[in-house]
């Protein structure tokens, strides 16, 4: 056994799987469940469009935040203390949002629920880091890859079916009661994974330190930025495709609906394919098709909507550009996580603040690219672009695939 992981039943790998794809949704679904409230909140609070907006925005914040201290946290006094803890936060903070008198409250305990979700996610995949190596850590950091990039698409529809069935409030109770379950879960199901001598070497390091180890690895800051513009080119079609496919094509939220739902499953195919390639093939060579896909596929939105092609110009090619983006997430937090065992869960928390850091403020972009005309395919398409370019640009010139090994096993 060359890995702690090895010995574990598939029962048991199983129960992983499941229980920290669980903790890595949370985040996701903490940010996105409740954005289809958005025009209620609003009515009820009296306020504008824009003061609303402020509190997703607090919650990217506080997300991105709160994974830059669990993580180096967790690398220092072990996986279990950090997320029960935090985990506890966002039990709290959501009940106290479900509870909010005023939009100014709310928005604190928005801050305050991004913060106690940051755990799940960097803690999962350290967890992951802590228990596997080689091909097999590829194959469970592809499950975690596929809720972290499913999960913000699927979420908005769970929302909008909340609210057929309870008010705005009931959503964070909802979310409240998700994190008790995974509170509960964690504490009798998940062991600390991180060895003690472990601990002790990172018990004289500060996190300025683990910090600097992991951001002079020329190859992680690469994957890093790739992540970052696959995660905003996603965040521009899911923060423009409502106004896109029901405002310019005239969809009714049912087909809005199914379509959301079918471009998802691009991204399932894209992180299982993605899985066995990369343990065949190496990550960095599956990245060098999953960005050129990207690139490829938002081009071809932009001529096919000057075209006049219509929906089906758009949706075709949009379809190959979210299995793209499914083809590299697993295949950054492989590098990236590969190269850095003894600091995962610092390595995994610049990833996830970078992932949703950079997504919230590029998002917004395709609103302001269009401008007065409204939101088209091609101004949707332009930011997408231009995420892929960067992204492409990283990849040869930063992480520099032929200098990159295959991964041991």
């Amino acid at each position: 056994m060359l890995h702690p992981g090895d010995s574990l039943s598939t029962g048991r790998r199983v129960v992983y799987i499941i229980l920290l794809g669980a903790l890595t949704a949370l985040g996701p679904f903490t940010i996105d469940l409740y954005l289809p409230a958005f025009p209620v909140l609003e009515s009820d609070f009296r306020t504008t469009e824009a003061a609303i907006q402020l509190t997703l925005t607090g919650t990217m914040i506080g997300f991105a935040l709160g994974q830059l201290v669990v993580g180096p946290l967790s690398d220092k006094v072990g996986r279990r203390v950090p997320l029960l803890a935090v985990t506890a936060l966002h039990v709290l903070a959501s009940t106290a949002a479900a509870l909010a008198p005023t939009l100014e409250l709310l928005s604190v305990t928005r801050v305050l629920m991004g913060a106690g979700a940051a755990a799940g996610g960097v803690v999962a995949a350290a967890i992951v880091r802590d228990l596997f190596g080689g091909r097999r850590l590829v194959v469970m950091l592809s499950r975690l890859a596929l809720v972290s990039g499913v999960a913000p698409v699927l979420a908005p529809l769970v929302g909008s079916g909340l609210l057929l069935v309870m008010p705005w409030r009931g959503i964070f109770v909802v979310l409240a009661v998700y994190g008790a379950v995974m509170l509960i879960a964690a504490l009798f199901l998940v062991p600390e994974t991180l060895p003690r001598a472990r601990r002790a070497e990172q018990a004289g390091t500060t996190i300025w330190q683990r910090y600097r180890s992991v951001l002079s690895d020329r190859v992680f800051l690469g994957v890093l930025v790739i992540g970052g513009m696959t995660f905003s080119g996603l965040f521009s079609y899911l923060s423009s495709s409502s106004f896109l496919f029901q405002g310019a094509y005239g969809l009714d939220a049912q087909q809005y609906g199914l379509l959301f739902a079918a471009n998802s499953l691009g991204v399932v195919l894209g992180v299982q394919a993605a899985s066995r390639l990369a343990a065949r093939f190496g990550p960095q060579w599956v990245m060098a098709w999953s960005t050129a896909i990207m690139l490829v596929a938002g081009t071809a939105i932009v001529i096919t909507d000057q075209l006049g092609l219509g929906m089906w110009g758009t949706v075709v090619p949009l379809f190959f550009f979210m299995t793209g983006c499914g083809f590299t997430f697993p295949c950054v937090q492989v590098l990236a996580l590969d190269r850095h065992g003894k600091a995962a869960g610092t390595a995994q928390s610049i990833i996830g603040a970078t992932n949703f850091g950079v997504a919230g403020l590029v998002s917004p972009v395709v609103g302001w690219v269009a401008g007065s005309a409204g939101i088209s395919a091609t101004t949707m398409a332009a930011v997408m672009v231009g995420c892929a370019v960067i992204g492409v640009a990283a990849l040869w010139l930063l992480v520099r695939p032929r200098t990159v090994g295959l991964l041991a096993p």
